[in-house]
């Protein structure tokens, strides 16, 4: 089947687009990404009119290129910045009146369930007990365990775009923002981290989506262009030694490096922060650097749920529901 998935995140709104089977390998036929920086246009906690118009323009626009793609379903969600969002009761329904996309609102550790899941399927049952780390625009989602689903998924907001806009205004940012920033991280992690690791001790700790892959990078990691199969790893004095450069770069300079998406540059110091502190507070000397994250643990699971019946299920959200052919907006 053609399966399409729409991902409405702090900074982008991401089409994907890949031809799968149950037990299959998904294969991406198509990625299509917008960006909103939705998080931004957040204001005394409700998205504004502007912002929600943009939102359903782009999702729109979606829609009609998974019809042309010739999707069978798809699959639509909103994480962090919706979540912020007084108002995303009446964003979604005017979503869903405006282009007939039933866009839910995924909670963070539903997030982390699926980027697990994702990562499972990955590295497979000989990875052993998984330590799974993700730090998106708004929050940063953690999980751990032995099996498909973990035994623990937490999502705390500390994610890269949020903390360049509440901590780190400068341009670059001052080193007094940094270092406070750096002592809080410490402290809000410490708990977390002895929460996972009650779970029991982890064989192989990964990082995935774009901020983890950016830093890899920057540290020797192969480019994209060596494909997803290439071994990527980012270790703590890998990270000591990017953070030391890019930490005095203003935002141009670092929209320039290898790797390095112009839109999200100006978080990067933030995430790279977020990044040291998690692995300090979870003992973490390397990450192996995942290509699946929360996208590809959405398409698994529904692939997964395909002729079981839904009281047979596990209970997750977005593939419990009947699925919708995708039809071009009237």
């Amino acid at each position: 089947m053609r399966l399409g998935v729409l991902d409405v995140g702090s900074n982008t709104v991401h089409l994907l687009v890949v031809d799968a089977h149950r037990g299959g390998h998904p294969d991406p036929m198509r990625s299509e990404k917008t960006q909103l920086r939705l998080a931004e246009q957040i204001e005394a906690g409700r998205l504004t009119d502007t912002g929600t118009s943009r939102l359903v323009r782009a999702v729109a626009r979606a829609k009609a290129t998974a019809a042309l793609a010739g999707c069978d379903e798809l699959l639509a969600f909103a994480t962090s910045a919706l979540r912020d969002a007084e108002n995303a009761p009446a964003v979604l329904a005017r979503v869903r009146a405006e282009t007939g996309v039933d866009l839910q609102l995924l909670s963070g550790q539903d997030e982390a369930r699926y980027t697990f899941l994702a990562v499972r399927r990955w590295y497979g049952w000989s990875a052993g007990r998984l330590l799974v780390l993700d730090i998106g625009g708004g929050s940063l989602e953690l999980a751990t365990g032995r099996d498909e689903d973990p035994d623990v998924a937490l999502s705390v907001p500390l994610g890269a775009g949020r903390l360049t806009r509440q901590r780190l205004t400068g341009d670059p940012p001052a080193r007094r923002d940094v270092e406070a920033l750096a002592a809080d991280l410490d402290a809000t992690l410490a708990p977390i981290a002895a929460r996972l690791r009650q779970a029991g001790p982890s064989d192989l700790a990964v990082g995935t989506s774009k901020t983890f892959r950016s830093l890899a990078r920057l540290a020797g990691a192969a480019p994209s262009g060596d494909g997803p199969r290439v071994r990527r790893v980012l270790t703590e004095p890998g990270l000591r030694q990017v953070f030391a450069f890019i930490s005095r770069m203003p935002s141009a300079g670092l929209a320039a490096l290898d790797g390095v998406s112009p839109g999200r540059a100006h978080q990067l110091v933030a995430g790279a922060l977020v990044a040291g502190a998690a692995m300090r507070a979870l003992e973490i000397g390397e990450l192996q650097i995942c290509p699946w994250a929360l996208r590809e643990g959405v398409i698994l699971h529904r692939l997964d749920t395909l002729g079981v019946p839904p009281a047979s299920r596990r209970s997750w959200p977005l593939t419990d529901r009947q699925p919708r052919r995708v039809s071009s907006i009237a």
